[in-house]
């Protein structure tokens, strides 16, 4: 039984194409992809994106960032919860992501936000990933 698992893809793609030098990534549309993506745009990670359709299917286009030496903005994305292993935190127990230099999203009540602001509003959630 083969469980799919779209945002460790999406992540995956980012990884993939920012190590590559890639200076865009198609990624299949979902809420979820599109809310994480915000964020990392929100966050800095990336340049910008925009919702673009091929052939019939929706795209999120995600135009990755780079330094002065042309080095990927984003060192690292992982998957926090998954399909068959779900992650839940109450927001006093929410993790710090390489000491707070990192970003660490959430799925929360009120939407999917970041860690911080999750702490700052007291409510807690689904762990969805981190990025550094």
């Amino acid at each position: 039984m083969a469980i799919s698992d779209p945002v460790a893809d999406m992540l995956t793609m980012l990884r993939n194409g920012s190590k590559a030098k890639h200076e865009k990534v198609d990624i299949h549309t979902s809420k979820l992809k599109l809310q994480v993506v915000k964020i990392l745009k929100n966050e800095g990670y990336i340049k910008n994106f925009k919702k673009v359709t091929k052939d019939g299917i929706n795209y999120i286009r995600v135009f990755l960032k780079y330094d002065e030496q042309n080095n990927p903005v984003i060192h690292g994305l992982q998957r926090i919860s998954t399909p068959g292993r779900r992650i839940y935190k109450g927001y006093n127990a929410l993790p710090r992501i390489y000491n707070g230099h990192g970003v660490l999203i959430v799925s929360t009540s009120s939407g999917i936000i970041t860690g911080k602001k999750a702490a700052e509003r007291k409510v807690g959630g689904e762990l969805i990933c981190s990025v550094w």
